[in-house]
């Protein structure tokens, strides 16, 4: 660590969380990692990484606290929870919350994180997949203080293409559903698609070249196509179980201010569909199974 980067904490080693922590130390950083299951730290700490005994641990003796977590309930503990990150000092120090949760609770939260401690808490949900974190390509739309953002722009600049700062506490998480709602409902779309394709008498696998640079190209297009088409699922790219709570966010929070979203509605009952089938912890890829269970060509 030279005298100019300050030393970072990074909880949740998971699909994501792994790939950035080891961004983080490439780029010279000195990093402290948890994670509540001991195993997922080992190959951090063999790249350089050093061992943290708890989320309070490594907030007490870094500058800035990152995390990337399931959901809101493991947020809550890792923060609040016993050994938490609230019961550091955080006087000058920041958390940088990765996690997508509802908007509404990281702004109650954060306002309840610098009551505790004095800590500042930025929101700043990712988009970008395992790819993206592996490669530093991720979009991250961050909610918070104007000062604080920019306080961490150089260090998160490190994961990612973009950091748009979208607003107050909680404006980063209301624009990851956005993301989420068109994400969720593409890819279901590109499978339903391809199979169309592929009954149809037509190789499905040549499809996402044939329209590349159409307009029925994306970037989930791209990364989705081949993987419905073949019946590809490694590397896995995301559980099913994280698009479908996120999903049911949306829904959630689109009817709060009354704004209609039949499609979301949509893409969430046939997922759910697959997880009442058992896949909620398998890849996400596992939606190509709504229209069959072979490959698509």
């Amino acid at each position: 660590m030279t005298k100019d980067k300050p030393a970072l904490g990074f909880i949740g080693m998971g699909l994501m969380g792994a790939p950035m922590t080891r961004r983080l130390l490439e780029a010279g950083y000195d990093v402290t990692v948890w994670n509540r299951t001991n195993e997922k730290t080992a190959q951090l700490l063999e790249a350089g990484a050093r061992p943290g005994k708890s989320p309070k641990s490594i907030a007490a003796n870094v500058d800035i606290t990152m995390m990337c977590l399931t959901a809101a309930p493991a947020v809550e503990a890792v923060v609040f929870g016993e050994d938490g990150i609230a019961g550091a000092k955080g006087t000058g120090k920041l958390l940088v919350d990765f996690s997508s949760m509802r908007p509404d609770l990281t702004a109650e939260w954060s306002v309840r994180l610098r009551d505790t401690n004095a800590m500042g808490w930025i929101d700043a949900p990712v988009s970008g997949g395992v790819p993206g974190a592996e490669q530093g390509t991720l979009a991250i739309m961050a909610g918070g203080e104007t000062a604080e953002i920019e306080r961490v722009r150089p260090v998160v600049m490190n994961l990612c293409q973009r950091l748009t700062h979208m607003g107050a506490s909680g404006a980063g998480q209301t624009t990851k559903l956005v993301n989420q709602i068109i994400v969720g409902c593409n890819v279901v779309v590109v499978a339903e698609a391809l199979a169309y394709a592929a009954k149809a008498g037509v190789d499905a696998a040549k499809i996402p070249d044939a329209l590349a640079g159409g307009f029925a190209d994306s970037i989930p297009f791209q990364l989705f196509g081949p993987r419905f088409a073949g019946g590809i699922y490694e590397p896995p790219l995301g559980k099913l179980a994280l698009m479908t709570k996120d999903l049911g966010t949306a829904s959630d929070e689109a009817a709060g201010v009354n704004s209609a979203a039949p499609m979301t509605n949509l893409a969430l009952e046939l997922m759910r569909l697959l997880e009442a089938r058992g896949h909620s912890h398998d890849d996400i890829t596992i939606l190509r199974e709504l229209y069959g269970d072979k490959p698509l060509r």
